[in-house]
């Protein structure tokens, strides 16, 4: 089984001067997750090569060992320093995508249509799709062939409004994703801040943050097989 993770390209929050990009527990857990089941795990990015870590993610976890395991892996950074673009990948290849979060994704993947294809092919293979925090963000721009947006009736989750307030970075982002989501009727299920909380909705599985990441991918393991 393949697996394509999506990351962001962006790597600076610009209108507050912050550096961001992927959050690291949320690739390197599910990745540690995935590969220790066999499953093998590529990446996309919207515009190819470099993925950029969110420097305090790095910071924030350098303690944890799956992050340091994560980071010493030269199979993995090797792969995170030349990530495919959307045309180079083929989806039927893969059983799961993946959308890791991060404040980057933000700012690139609401209205990434090339991604958000690969995910339509891959849910309409009987795939399925994941995200976790802010990586539901991609989410948003996935069409199904019917046309209809694939999250509409969903339950779903992701980073909240709350906790974007407690972080003090709700006025930094272009929306708050929790609010979009509703307003795209997607049945949003929160948890308390920074708490646990995966939810499972048909062939789709969404993470509340990181805390949230492993589960995610246990959850999404499930789902695919």
């Amino acid at each position: 089984m393949k697996a394509l993770f999506v990351l962001t390209s962006c790597s600076e929050i610009k209108t507050v001067g912050m550096k961001t990009g992927w959050y690291l527990p949320e690739v390197a857990h599910p990745y540690e997750v995935f590969t220790k089941a066999g499953v093998q795990v590529d990446f996309v990015s919207p515009n190819g090569g470099m993925a950029p870590m969110d420097p305090g993610s790095a910071e924030a976890f350098k303690d944890d060992a799956v992050c340091k395991a994560f980071l010493a892996n030269e199979t993995a950074m090797d792969a995170i320093a030349n990530t495919k673009t959307p045309a180079q990948v083929t989806p039927g290849e893969y059983k799961i995508i993946f959308y890791a979060g991060g404040h980057g994704p933000m700012f690139d993947l609401p209205d990434n249509v090339e991604i958000a294809k690969l995910a339509t092919a891959v849910y309409e293979a009987e795939g399925a799709v994941g995200a976790v925090c802010h990586g539901t963000v991609g989410l948003i721009p996935v069409k199904l062939s019917s046309g209809e947006l694939l999250i509409k009736g969903l339950k779903l989750t992701s980073f909240t409004d709350a906790e974007e307030k407690a972080v003090n970075l709700d006025g930094a982002m272009p929306f708050l994703l929790e609010t979009r989501l509703k307003e795209l009727e997607a049945v949003f299920e929160g948890a308390d801040n920074f708490a646990c909380n995966v939810q499972v909705s048909r062939r789709v599985v969404t993470g509340q943050n990181p805390a949230s990441a492993t589960k995610t991918a246990e959850e999404l393991l499930k789902v695919a097989k």
